[in-house]
């Protein structure tokens, strides 16, 4: 394929994941975040702006696009502006290797990688990076408190994810997301990695600084974290990351372990965005229904509990799929 047609279509691939992302993933997330916490807590949720309060999100984001931008005087300007980019367009990247659905001529991903799920763990990581800048950038100590934070967070639960991604690569023998798909036409690996599944769940809740483990963001102890000093757009640009991370790890647990587009009678597409809601809606349950962890509870529950669970998952894995199998 000729180097333009590649640029045009990386072109074309961007413009279409960030315009996707930013409405469907942010402004839509945050609005069906708002109903299911109203009605989760018996509360009305949006209801005047537009019909049923559909459009308070849109009126949020032009009110964000008016506001001032502020940077605080000692703050390190090119750090503090650069986070604002790396966040978002961290998440945005890990959504080139997840597969939407099937169509006549292949699969309808932007690039299957044969080492996709290993992008996917790459550019997923970068976001804490972006979270240190903030919070270092901004010359704040709640700020950085809130990226140190979260740097010990993210890597603890990088771990345990990491070590579902080997599991899943070993029943599945590639690291390409299509594949994986593939290998579960007869039998969604949910049904033979339940525990992995779980294991997931857990870590990627934390991974997106989502309750019970939001405490990057614990405005009762730190304001409001690592992004305390950032004002309209540029603050909004913090929440897409978040909302665009966690609709990616929704993507990534229907492609392993529920089976991706594969469903019955509907189109592929439409199944995969079935199971990509009520991930999404178990993401949202959860987070208004328990309370915050305590950090060592956060760390212990990590390195105590889902660490050696997955190591321990791996290896039962590994010797049935060498030995067993064989």
């Amino acid at each position: 394929m000729p180097w333009y047609v590649e640029v045009l279509r990386a072109v074309a691939g961007t413009i279409i994941i960030f315009s996707g992302v930013a409405i469907v993933a942010a402004m839509f997330g945050v609005l069906l975040e708002r109903k299911v916490s109203g009605w989760i807590q018996s509360r009305i949720g949006p209801t005047h702006v537009g019909p049923r309060g559909l459009l308070q999100t849109v009126a949020d984001t032009i009110k964000l696009l008016q506001k001032e931008h502020i940077v605080p005087r000692n703050a390190d300007a090119l750090i503090f502006a650069s986070a604002v980019v790396l966040v978002p367009l961290a998440a945005l990247l890990d959504y080139v290797v997840l597969p939407f659905g099937t169509t006549r001529w292949g699969p309808l991903i932007f690039r299957d990688l044969n080492i996709g799920v290993l992008y996917f763990a790459a550019t997923s990581s970068l976001i804490v990076v972006g979270i240190l800048m903030a919070g270092w950038g901004s010359n704040n100590k709640y700020a950085l408190l809130g990226g140190l934070r979260s740097a010990a967070q993210m890597v603890s639960y990088e771990i345990p994810i990491g070590l579902v991604l080997i599991t899943i690569a070993l029943l599945a023998g590639s690291l390409s997301t299509v594949t994986i798909v593939t290998m579960q036409a007869h039998l969604w690996f949910i049904v033979t990695q339940p525990i992995s599944f779980l294991i997931f769940l857990a870590a990627a809740t934390a991974e997106v600084n989502r309750t019970p483990f939001d405490l990057v963001e614990a405005e009762s102890e730190l304001v409001a974290g690592y992004f305390s000093e950032y004002t309209g757009m540029r603050f909004a640009l913090f929440q897409l990351g978040e909302y665009a991370e966690m609709f990616a790890m929704a993507a990534l647990a229907v492609t392993l372990f529920l089976g991706g587009w594969r469903g019955p009678v509907l189109p592929s597409v439409v199944w995969f965005l079935i199971k990509l809601y009520a991930l999404v809606f178990v993401f949202m349950w959860v987070r208004w229904t328990f309370p915050r962890f305590r950090v060592d509870q956060l760390l212990n529950f990590s390195w105590k509990v889902l660490i050696p669970l997955a190591l321990l998952n791996l290896v039962g894995t590994a010797y049935v799929v060498m030995v067993v199998q064989r």
